[in-house]
């Protein structure tokens, strides 16, 4: 069936399964799947181990999977974070559909998460093909005129080039930076189609923006921006902060 929907927005049943019932249940879920992956439980078994105690539903399980890490990830994750000033004089690698998919979900309502580690996230996802939403160009528009507002002019945004419409979202992004482009000085942004955006994001010699798990955790420097832009420019997003103050310093 073909995916029509006109936002990122929420999941029919999160209001139900994210109340404010659940959320001391989710942050207890989300503190012992770490815990558990710190012993060095594999992460599928730990899940269950924890979605079965707490009776998690497949998408709650979601969450607690993507706002989990085990306390020496935690403890690279956090010694690798940089602010976002420094990206003001270093080249900034952006993992395109991560980002922009988090501040679409943030500007239509969806659920964004805090996890452990400090970064937001939503539950949406790309399976093969992204579809443009009404959100699409104002998340695009935010990013870079939030960007230039912090003087960072060396951007680096990879697209997986294997995922539907990774063409067209490119053009999207391309305008706007030239649309904008009076209102900023020198600068360069490359809009790149890549097989594996990952790998490149992995090995770039720059400051990484990302809250891929696995990139993290073998990337450089990398910034919170998502995070930055949720907190400082869509205030009335629907934010669910899964940290216990557990987490290791």
């Amino acid at each position: 069936m073909p995916d029509k929907r006109r936002h990122r927005g929420k999941h029919p049943d999160d209001e139900r399964l994210f109340a404010i019932e659940h959320h001391e249940s989710l942050r207890s879920a989300v503190s012992e799947h770490s815990w558990l992956l710190t012993r060095g439980y594999a992460g599928a078994s730990a899940l269950k181990l924890v979605g079965d105690r707490y009776n998690l539903t497949v998408r709650q399980r979601m969450a607690v999977r993507r706002s989990s890490c085990s306390d020496e990830r935690l403890q690279r994750r956090t010694s690798a974070c940089v602010s976002l000033a420094e990206a003001v004089q270093r080249a900034l690698a952006i993992d395109g559909y991560n980002l922009l998919i988090t501040i679409e979900s943030a500007l239509s309502g969806g659920l964004v998460l805090i996890g452990r580690d400090g970064c937001y996230r939503d539950l949406a996802s790309v399976h093969g093909t992204y579809r443009k939403v009404e959100e699409t160009a104002p998340a695009v528009e935010l990013i870079v005129e939030f960007l230039t507002a912090c003087g960072v002019t060396d951007v680096d945004w990879f697209l997986d080039r294997p995922v539907s419409n990774s063409g067209r979202l490119k053009a999207l992004i391309a305008d706007v930076v030239d649309s904008s482009s009076n209102e900023a000085g020198a600068r360069r942004w490359n809009i790149t189609l890549a097989d594996s955006p990952d790998a490149m994001l992995s090995e770039y010699c720059g400051l990484i923006v990302t809250t891929d798990s696995a990139v993290l955790d073998r990337c450089g420097s990398w910034v919170n921006l998502a995070a930055e832009m949720v907190a400082t420019r869509v205030p009335d997003a629907w934010v669910l902060d899964l940290r216990t103050g557990d987490e290791i310093d």
